[in-house]
C-alpha cells in the first residue's frame, strides 16, 4: 500500500505558498477541525494553533523539494500524535507501532493516494475502509482508528506475530495464509515489513 509521494514538509510549504503567494517564506499553522479535518493556514486561528513550519523552515523546504518525510516523532503534529495515542489505547496497541506504520505508509501525509487507491495516513484500501466502517478515508481520525483496528485484528489472527500481521496489512491476510503463514513473496511486502520494523525499533 506504500506509494511514493512528496514529503509532508514540501507539501505543507507548497500549501502555505498557495495560501499566501506574496509571502516567499510563509509560516504554516496546523490543527484539526471539529469534524476531524486537518487545517493548514499561514496564520494562527482557534482551529490552527500549532506552528508546524516557521518562516525560515518554509523557505528551506521550498528550495529542497526532496526533503525527507517526518522521521523524528517530536516533529509530528500534535493533533496526529493525539489521534495515534487514542487509537492505540482503544485497541491495546503500542502507539510507536502505529507511528512506524504511518511513517512508511504515507510519511504523515493525510492526503496520500496510491496508484491502487489506498488513501490517507495509514493507506486504507477502499475495501479495508468499508470493512472497518470508514466513511472518509482522508479523515485522519477515521483513518488511524481503522488502521489500528485492522492491525489489532491481524495480530490476533496471527497470534501476536508482528511480521505476519504487518505482511497481512500490506498484502492482505489471505496472501499470508496462502504463503503458508509466511511473508508473501511480493517485492513490496518483502520491503514493507522490515521498513516498519526498523522504524518501530
Amino acid at each position: 500500500m506504500k506509494n511514493k509521494i512528496p514529503s509532508p514538509v514540501f507539501l505543507l510549504c507548497w500549501a502555505a505558498l498557495l495560501i499566501a503567494p506574496d509571502t516567499a517564506c510563509a509560516q504554516v499553522y496546523t490543527g484539526v477541525s471539529a469534524g476531524g479535518a486537518v487545517i493548514l493556514s499561514n496564520f494562527s486561528s482557534p482551529e490552527a494553533t500549532e506552528l508546524l513550519i516557521s518562516p525560515s523552515e518554509a523557505g528551506n523546504a521550498a528550495v529542497d523539494s526532496a526533503a525527507a518525510p517526518i522521521e523524528n516523532i517530536s516533529a509530528i503534529p500534535k493533533a496526529f500524535k493525539n489521534m495515534v495515542e487514542d487509537a492505540a489505547r482503544q485497541h491495546g496497541l503500542d502507539p510507536n507501532l502505529l507511528h512506524a506504520m504511518i511513517q512508511v505508509e504515507s510519511g504523515y501525509n493525510p492526503r496520500a493516494l496510491s496508484p491502487k487507491g489506498a488513501r490517507g495516513l495509514m493507506q486504507l484500501t477502499p475495501a479495508t475502509a468499508r470493512r472497518f466502517g470508514v466513511s472518509n478515508a482522508f479523515n485522519p481520525r477515521e483513518n488511524i482508528r481503522a488502521g489500528a483496528e485492522y492491525i489489532q485484528w491481524l495480530l490476533k489472527l496471527f497470534q501476536g506475530d508482528i511480521k505476519l500481521a504487518l505482511a497481512g496489512y500490506n498484502a492482505g491476510e489471505q496472501a499470508v495464509i496462502r504463503a503458508g503463514y509466511r511473508i508473501p513473496n511480493y517485492s513490496e511486502t518483502q520491503k514493507y515489513v522490515p521498513k516498519v520494523l526498523a522504524n518501530y525499533r
